[in-house]
């Protein structure tokens, strides 16, 4: 997970307007100060090969999305709702950033997510 995290880190902090820093044993990405993803380095969310995507109000057809993929959990933190994507072979690399890349959005326009 570690290698896949630093990949998947890799390719969103070359995003406009992203940064990370160290959060609890994840990587905390950030879009304009706000958090719209968590990537392990010591520790994973729900399991060791899982991160978090931020999503405050999703759509209808976000959450028919969320809700199809099995891959997706649910974990509700202080702050707004989070869902967690478990990656469990290099194949769910390019799923796990189309994730990343619509928690990215949503963090921009901070209205409802498609």
């Amino acid at each position: 997970m570690k290698a896949w995290s630093a990949a998947l880190a890799d390719e969103v902090l070359t995003w406009p307007d992203v940064s990370s820093k160290p959060f609890f044993g994840f990587t905390a990405v950030r879009r304009k100060g706000g958090m719209f993803a968590l990537l392990p380095r010591t520790r994973g969310m729900e399991s060791a090969n899982s991160l978090a995507v931020k999503f405050e109000n999703p759509s209808a057809s976000l959450r028919t999305r969320l809700l199809k993929d099995e891959r997706i959990g649910k974990a509700h933190l202080a702050t707004g709702r989070w869902f967690t994507f478990e990656l469990s072979s290099d194949r769910d690399l390019n799923e796990a950033l189309r994730w990343l890349e619509r928690a990215y959005q949503a963090a921009g326009n901070k209205k409802k997510t498609k």
